[in-house]
């Protein structure tokens, strides 16, 4: 998406690579949206704490991530055999599978490049063909988001009122995003529409994320705070809920998302208004029978108890300022000596679900499973094409 920076408008990806040195580039999204930083790691240690420490977030983000991470840790790999090789890289594999459990996306993302490398019939083979297949799935997820917006886009007309949770936008994605991807194409197509942006408590991507991606692409927005959403439900305020996913389950349309979407879920099912989730293919696990089964992130306490932001300065004649000097600090918000549970992620029931904005058409939920075969042709014509895209 475009960035305007110093005045000027440029285009950014949320993850690249830079092969000469070797290092992920990401955009720093903790530094948002006060602040935007690109930030380089330096090994695929570095690249797997950038995901645990959300430097960069969102499912098809940490996928493109890992992918890049793990061609990175493939290139660091200097001299010994093909064996040993082999076994490098499936620690360099472990290590980023193990920053952040819930979303499966990294999982199929590494899966790829890992299948693309067998090919390979040396080091230097398999690590040329790493680095080709991590660009690859880099492309076909920036495609498979546009292909979520075009048949997404059907979903919004003007004067409607479109609720989000979370970030499941651009800065989530390689490019463009899932749940946003819709509204972005609408927008584009002349729509006028008002998006309300859940502020997603306790890392609050909604307020930071969502809405600085929205305006920067001057698109009408509020942010409300989690526990307001039931309330402009019953009003007649809300028209309809677009969210992301981290993982949906192929079997049985199960859908892990950021906490707080089975919340908003049940109250929209309670208000009958049209629940969407967004995903790229990536994200469908196919081998999981119950969403009973998927791993919930438990993330530090702090999260809940501490809050960070820019510091800011009172004015002489009332209310706040920022401080001339980008300062970002920490403050205890909680009652000291108490403690917080922190689960990151929940578990959304099919019934709950209106529809899945695929990039091979909006499914429901139960629709999934007997669709398979076209799903995961579509997922593997979509990545062949991904080379000649770049």
């Amino acid at each position: 998406m475009n960035v305007i920076i110093n005045g000027r408008r440029r285009h950014f990806r949320t993850v690249t690579f830079d092969r000469e040195c070797n290092s992920v580039i990401l955009i720093d999204q903790r530094r948002l949206p006060h602040e935007f930083v690109l930030a380089a790691t330096r090994d695929y240690l570095e690249t797997a704490r950038a995901i645990s420490e959300m430097w960069v977030r969102g499912a098809p983000a940490i996928a493109a991530t890992a992918a890049y991470g793990l061609a990175q840790g493939a290139l660091s790999f200097r001299r010994g055999s093909l064996r040993l090789f082999q076994s490098h890289v499936q620690k360099v594999q472990d290590a980023i599978q193990s920053a952040r459990p819930t979303a499966v996306d990294p999982a199929n993302a590494m899966a790829f490049v890992r299948s693309a490398m067998a090919s390979g019939q040396t080091v230097a083979e398999q690590q040329a063909l790493a680095i080709a297949a991590a660009e690859e799935f880099a492309n076909a997820s920036v495609e498979q988001c546009r292909a979520i917006g075009r048949h997404g886009m059907k979903l919004i007309r003007s004067g409607m009122r479109i609720l989000t949770h979370c970030n499941a936008g651009w800065l989530a994605c390689v490019d463009i995003g899932t749940a946003t991807a819709p509204i972005y194409a609408a927008h584009a197509d002349g729509r006028q529409f008002h998006v309300f942006c859940d502020e997603t408590r306790p890392r609050l991507q909604g307020a930071s994320l969502t809405a600085w991606e929205l305006r920067q692409q001057g698109i009408p927005h509020n942010i409300i705070a989690d526990s307001a959403a039931g309330h402009l439900m019953q009003r007649g305020e809300i028209d309809l809920v677009i969210v992301g996913s981290d993982r949906t389950l192929g079997r049985t349309g199960e859908v892990a998302n950021k906490i707080g979407t089975y919340t908003l879920a049940v109250l929209a099912h309670r208000h009958r208004i049209p629940f969407y989730v967004a995903l790229p293919l990536s994200t469908l696990d196919w081998t999981l029978k119950s969403g009973a089964q998927i791993p919930i992130e438990e993330r530090s306490a702090d999260e809940v108890l501490v809050a960070t932001g820019r510091l800011l300065a009172r004015r002489k004649n009332g209310g706040w300022k920022p401080e001339k000097q980008i300062i970002m600090g920490q403050v205890r918000i909680a009652n000291p000596g108490s403690t917080a549970r922190n689960p990151a992620f929940d578990v959304t029931p099919p019934e709950l679900v209106t529809g899945l904005i695929t990039p091979a058409g909006i499914f429901k939920p139960t629709e999934l499973w007997k669709n398979r075969s076209q799903l995961m042709g579509k997922a593997q014509g979509i990545a062949s094409a991904g080379c000649a895209l770049h």
